[in-house]
């Protein structure tokens, strides 16, 4: 039974009538008291709450009954409703136990998803069994590209298993190289939108003056560079998932009309007046800490609760050094495929070398020390000496190279690749060697033309 605690009649009546055509039962009450009277004796599916429940609107009635809720009834996720100008109010519900918030007038169908979402984990998390095993999980899931079977990867595939059939927004979180992309992948790819588009977006290499046109496209002469119309990201990905790589970079003007569309999932493209609605699963990624900068004013709380319902934290790697021997052996076989090389073996003392390095570009920075190794080598048995070798020279490449008869742009461009190299591609530790910020860096990369090869 789905409980609905609203003052207003009409209110009360659209939701029954809408619950009850989706197959569930509805039960409305008018006051807190009547709410509570309910909840002290039965245990709902789920809770539709107000927040306001007299002539007030400061939300303290439904702030006061969502707490006396949790004390009767700690697992029944709570929805609330309340008015676009009240979303603070709502970030204060959530960060008191609430599950998740709709606006009115609200949307049907995002309402409804919300309600089965909350349903399906509320009933996972009462039926989850043990540990998930590795062959176990690769037979009933779509895990093949993510190597390793350390207890902290297969708690991660453990989550995904579980959340990936819902429609629950996913952050993950994690250093960079640590494979979030990939987790966000296997997302997609166990959920009943795998054969819809996975639509991915680098919000960090996104300018404040492109985020709109990227995001929502545009329409031909909505600017002076709309030569055609342009279909935007959240349309590309419609019925399937946007993946949201590196939103802790986003711009806060931006974050604003990021929340927006993911409030009700309409857009306006630019220079159309026209409103697109727009059906996706969103999964964002950060190897910032989101809440620190919550506590800093650089990244709305409200579209923080917006995207965090699941959160998943990959480990770096030197805390899953089990995996380090499954992923080697992964990226050199990939690499003797690619190349037509015959398959290298790793002595004893070439594991143990690699175990014991610190890694901080993570999995991507082993990925380009064993395949810069192979190559340069040329050997079919790979010893803790070779792997030494290429680090010492990864370190000293280039240091020494002239810089005369370049131009200002010119040595610029050569200082950002040779400190790529040095750190394997992590665009963090990049952008803080060479004392930039992430966007800094995102736009130098772009003047140059300098990709990436992850």
């Amino acid at each position: 039974m789905i409980l609905i605690v609203d003052d207003d009649a009409v209110v009360r009546s659209s939701l029954i009538f809408l619950l009850n055509r989706a197959g569930y039962d509805a039960q409305a009450v008018t006051t807190p008291e009547e709410a509570l009277s309910i909840v002290r004796k039965t245990s709902p599916e789920l809770i539709l709450m107000d927040m306001n429940f007299t002539l007030t609107t400061s939300g303290e009635e439904g702030i006061k009954l969502l707490k006396q809720v949790k004390i009767f009834q700690p697992d029944v996720p709570v929805i609330l409703i309340t008015a676009w100008g009240s979303i603070s109010l709502a970030v204060q519900g959530m960060r008191n136990g609430a599950f998740d918030f709709v606006t009115k007038p609200w949307n049907n169908r995002l309402l409804l998803n919300s309600i089965k979402t909350a349903i399906e984990l509320t009933k996972q998390k009462k039926e989850q069994s043990g540990p998930l095993n590795r062959n176990d999980a690769d037979k009933k899931f779509r895990f093949d590209k993510i190597i390793g079977k350390s207890d902290a990867l297969l708690n991660i595939l453990d989550t995904i298993s579980r959340i990936a059939t819902t429609n629950a927004s996913v952050l993950i979180t994690g250093e960079s190289g640590t494979g979030k992309e990939l987790i966000a992948e296997a997302i997609h790819e166990n959920s009943m939108r795998a054969k819809e588009a996975f639509v991915k977006v680098n919000l960090g290499g996104l300018s404040q003056s492109l985020f709109e046109s990227e995001m929502f496209g545009h329409k031909k002469g909505a600017f002076t560079d709309a030569h055609t119309d342009r279909t935007g990201r959240f349309e590309m990905a419609h019925k399937g998932t946007i993946f949201l790589d590196e939103i802790g970079d986003l711009d806060l003007s931006c974050q604003v009309k990021l929340l927006r569309v993911l409030q009700d999932q309409t857009f306006e493209a630019l220079g159309d007046s026209r409103p697109k609605k727009v059906d996706v699963r969103v999964v964002s990624a950060t190897n910032r800490d989101l809440g620190e900068m919550v506590n800093n004013r650089t990244f709305r709380e409200d579209l923080f609760y917006r995207v965090n319902l699941i959160i998943i934290r990959l480990p770096p790697l030197r805390e899953r050094t089990e995996d380090i021997p499954l992923l080697a052996s992964y990226f050199a076989d990939k690499q003797a495929q690619n190349n037509g090389i015959k398959k290298i073996k790793f002595t004893p003392d070439a594991i143990a070398y690699l175990k014991k390095q610190p890694y901080p570009g993570n999995i991507r920075e082993l990925k380009n020390l064993v395949e810069r190794t192979m190559l340069v080598s040329g050997k079919t048995t790979l010893d803790a000496s070779d792997f030494e070798a290429q680090n010492q020279s990864q370190q000293t490449n280039h240091t020494h190279a002239t810089l005369s008869g370049l131009t200002l742009d010119e040595i610029e461009k050569q200082t950002i690749i040779r400190a790529i190299g040095k750190y394997s591609g992590n665009l963090s530790h990049v952008a803080s060697a060479l004392g930039v910020s992430r966007a800094a860096l995102y736009r130098r990369l772009e003047k140059y033309n300098i990709t990436i090869n992850n």
